[in-house]
């Protein structure tokens, strides 16, 4: 079973594209006729060059809107595609979830002609940045620690890629891990949490705890005080990077 047939049902309500981080996608993307967009769940970022979507859960395709990309159920280790088959691969937030990794990257550089673009984020600054993850739920940290890829790693694989910061602004529509770093109380919600892979794979009876010193600080004004300069800020970099790949 793919891991968002159980984790997704909920995905597209909490999980809709933020502008700002689509115009930077689009711009690694850059003048290319034709795009697929690999682990593609619901739809999120994809440009209107995109020509076909990949995704392993049936639950996850089900929730694409009406006049999307034409998918197909696949994983990215094995993807039914020619070689050469598109201008550009994306692979967006999805790499943490895949069996084989180096079979995965083969496959984006076995598909792609001119280009690949990746989403994915530096687990060392993203555990020393946010601050859910470093005062509330490092449990959750320890899982991440698990899955997630270094990103130099990444980027030797993918044939050289340059990476750039994705800086996620405070209103973020997009309700990936971070995205709420400045709606703290957004956190305590469990549909929120049901849409961030982080908090509902490490389990709700582990983050339980820390939620509530979380809850309990929010009504006394603790986090507040603590954060009061963070508040200032129209978007922070909590390590989310894009990885290009011209090939």
């Amino acid at each position: 079973m793919a891991t968002y047939d159980t984790l997704g049902a909920t995905y597209a309500r909490t999980r809709r594209p933020d502008r700002r981080i689509a115009a930077q996608i689009h711009a690694a993307l850059g003048n290319v006729t034709d795009v697929i967009n690999i682990g593609a769940g619901t739809g999120s970022y994809e440009p209107p060059q995109t020509v076909l979507a990949v995704e392993p859960s049936q639950v996850m395709l089900a929730q694409r809107p009406p006049g999307s990309a034409v998918a197909v159920r696949a994983v990215a280790e094995r993807l039914p595609l020619r070689d050469d088959a598109a201008d550009a691969v994306m692979a967006l937030l999805t790499i943490h979830h895949w069996t084989d990794l180096v079979a995965g990257i083969r496959e984006l550089r076995r598909v792609a002609r001119r280009r690949i673009v990746v989403l994915t984020w530096d687990q060392r600054i993203f555990r020393e940045q946010f601050w859910l993850v470093r005062e509330y739920l490092p449990q959750a940290a320890a899982f991440d620690d698990t899955r997630a890829i270094p990103t130099d790693r990444l980027a030797a694989l993918l044939g050289g890629a340059r990476q750039e910061p994705v800086p996620v602004p405070h209103d973020c529509t997009d309700g990936f891990a971070a995205a709420y770093w400045r709606r703290p109380h957004a956190y305590l919600d469990p549909r929120v949490r049901a849409g961030i892979s982080l908090l509902a794979q490490t389990g709700e009876d582990v983050i339980a705890p820390g939620l509530t010193r979380l809850a309990d600080d929010l009504a006394t004004g603790r986090w507040h005080s603590r954060h009061a300069e963070l508040l200032t800020h129209e978007a922070v970099d909590v390590g989310y990077r894009l990885l290009v790949t011209d090939l």
